[in-house]
C-alpha cells in the first residue's frame, strides 16, 4: 500500500491535471459555456470530490476539528459508527463521591473515544471511605445506571462493553499514568497519542493503572462531558425511589398551601404542580475543612457558606410564592449541626429526609445510591440552590442548563429550571444566578469549582 506522502502527491497530480486540461481546452477555442466544457467541468468536479473525500488514507477514517476523534481503517469491519468493538480500554476502580465518580467515568469514556476503543464497564464505589482501600465497596456500573440505555444514547460517540466481550484473555498492555508537577497536560496527551499507534494499538486491551480517572489530565470541552452525562440514566429502581421522594415533597407543599387562606384561590389543588426549592447545603464537617483550606490556597473568600448565610440568601430569591417547601440535601452521616431546620424566615418550610418521612427509602441503600436519589430530587426541583465549588451542585447546574438550552433559552436565566449559587452574592441580597458555560474548552471549573458563573 502506498504511503500517505505518495497518496498526497497522487491527489495533487490529479487536481493539477484536471485544471490544466480545462485551461488548455479554453485556450484552443472552446467556449466556457459550451456543452463540452460544461460536461468536462462536471468530470473535473467529480475527480476533485473523489480525491478529497473518498481517497483511502491509511489510519484515518474520520477527522473532526478541535477534537481527537480518530478511526483506524483496518478496523472498519469491527466498528459501529467509528467506535471499534474489537479493541478495549480498562480503567482503575472509580472512587470518591457520586459526581466525582461521574466525572471519572466520563473522562474514561472520552479517553477511550480518543483511542477509538470500547470502554470495559468499570467498577464504581458504593462507599465514601475512599482512603481506606479495605473499606471500599465496589459496585457494578449497571447497578446504578442503565447499561443498554447508555450505549443507545451514546451510540456513535462512545461505547461501553462487558469483560465477557473480550475475545481472548491475553495480557493487556499496561499504561502507567504519570503524576506530579512534571507530568503536564502536553506529556499526558503525547502518551495517549502514542497509544493510538502500533505496537501499542495492536493490543486487544489497554489497561490504565496508577490513579483514579478523576485525577487524569483533561483534554476535552464541556460539551463532550455533557454528552456523556446525558447518556447516564439511573436504573428504574433508583429513579422510582426518587419519584417517591419528589411526590412526598410536593404533597407536603400542597398541604401547607391549602392551609393558607389568602393564597388558596390562586393555587392548583394538584400536588403534581406544587413547586419546591432544593437546597444543597454544604455545611458538613468534611466540606467545611476542605473549603477553608481551599479559600486559603486560592485566595478566594466566596467558597464557604454558613447555615445562616445560606438561609438569608435563599430567603432573598425574588419571585418565590410563599409558603414554599424546601428540600435540604445534606450528607446526614457527616452533619454535625442538627439545627438545619430551624431559623428559616416565615413562609419557608424546610424538610430533610427524616422530617419528610422518607428515611426508610434512603436507609436501605449504600451511600452512592442515597446520593443518586438526592441528585435526582435536586435535578427535578423548580429551583435549585447550591455551591459553585461543589461537584454535586455543579453537575446539577450543568444538566439544568442543558434543559434550558433544549427549551430554546440558551442565554436565559428565567425562573424555569433556574439555578443559584448561594456562596456568591447576587442581586437583591440573594444568591447568584447560575448557568454553565457550555462553550468552555475544559471541565476544570466544574471539576474543581469556580466563582465565575454565567449568570
Amino acid at each position: 500500500m502506498p504511503s500517505e506522502e505518495e497518496l498526497g502527491r497522487n491527489i495533487a497530480r490529479i487536481l493539477a491535471m484536471a485544471w490544466m486540461t480545462c485551461k488548455r481546452l479554453i485556450f484552443l477555442g472552446f467556449q466556457r459555456n459550451s456543452i463540452f466544457c460544461k460536461c468536462l467541468s462536471l468530470v473535473c468536479i467529480a475527480l476533485i470530490f473523489r480525491a478529497v473525500f473518498l481517497y483511502p488514507f491509511p489510519g484515518v477514517g474520520v477527522l473532526r476539528e478541535n477534537s481527537f476523534y480518530w478511526v483506524h481503517s483496518s478496523s472498519v469491519s469491527n466498528t459501529q459508527y467509528g467506535v471499534r468493538k474489537d479493541k478495549f480500554l480498562e480503567v482503575p476502580q472509580i472512587v470518591w463521591g457520586l459526581n466525582n465518580q461521574k466525572i471519572s467515568f466520563a473522562r474514561a469514556c472520552l479517553t477511550s473515544r480518543m483511542l477509538n476503543r470500547t470502554l470495559l464497564m468499570p467498577s464504581l464505589s458504593a462507599s465514601l471511605f475512599y482512603k481506606e482501600l479495605e473499606l471500599l465497596q465496589p459496585i457494578s456500573f449497571d447497578k446504578i445506571f442503565q447499561f443498554e440505555r447508555f450505549n443507545s444514547l451514546c451510540n456513535g460517540f462512545v461505547r461501553l462493553s462487558r469483560y465477557s466481550d473480550l475475545s481472548n484473555r491475553t495480557v493487556p498492555f499496561e499504561l502507567q499514568k504519570g503524576s506530579g508537577r512534571k507530568w503536564t497536560v502536553e506529556r499526558d496527551l503525547d502518551q495517549l497519542k502514542q497509544c493510538r499507534e502500533n505496537p501499542i494499538d495492536e493490543y486487544e486491551s489497554i489497561r490504565i493503572v496508577g490513579k483514579n480517572p478523576f485525577l487524569w489530565h483533561d483534554h476535552w470541552p464541556v460539551k463532550d462531558y455533557a454528552k456523556i452525562f446525558e447518556c447516564l440514566v439511573l436504573i428504574d429502581e433508583i429513579a422510582d425511589e426518587a419519584t417517591k421522594v419528589v411526590s412526598k415533597i410536593r404533597e407536603m407543599g400542597s398541604n401547607l398551601r391549602s392551609k393558607t387562606e389568602t393564597l388558596q384561590q390562586n393555587i392548583s389543588s394538584s400536588k403534581e404542580h406544587t413547586p419546591y426549592v432544593a437546597v444543597h447545603m454544604r455545611i458538613e464537617k468534611d466540606w467545611m475543612i476542605h473549603c477553608k483550606k481551599l479559600e486559603q490556597r486560592s485566595n478566594i473568600s466566596q467558597i464557604c457558606s454558613s447555615k445562616e448565610e445560606i438561609m438569608d440568601r435563599v430567603a432573598h430569591i425574588r419571585g418565590l410564592t410563599k409558603p414554599i417547601i424546601l428540600f435540604l440535601a445534606v450528607a446526614d452521616s457527616l452533619l454535625e449541626d442538627a439545627s438545619v431546620l430551624s431559623g428559616w424566615p416565615d413562609g419557608f418550610f424546610p424538610f430533610e429526609k427524616k422530617k419528610l418521612g422518607v428515611w426508610d427509602i434512603y436507609n436501605k441503600y449504600p451511600y452512592l445510591i442515597k446520593s443518586a436519589i438526592d441528585y435526582e430530587v435536586c435535578l427535578r426541583a423548580d429551583i435549585f440552590v447550591g455551591n459553585s465549588f461543589s461537584t454535586f451542585s455543579s453537575l446539577i447546574a450543568l444538566e439544568r442548563t442543558q434543559k434550558l438550552i433544549a427549551m430554546g433559552g440558551s442565554r436565559s436565566c428565567g425562573l424555569r429550571w433556574s439555578s443559584y449559587a448561594y456562596n456568591i452574592l447576587g442581586a437583591f441580597g440573594g444568591p447568584q444566578r447560575w448557568m454553565t458555560d457550555m462553550s468552555d474548552s475544559s471541565l476544570n471549573a466544574i471539576s474543581y469549582g469556580s466563582n465565575k458563573i454565567s449568570c
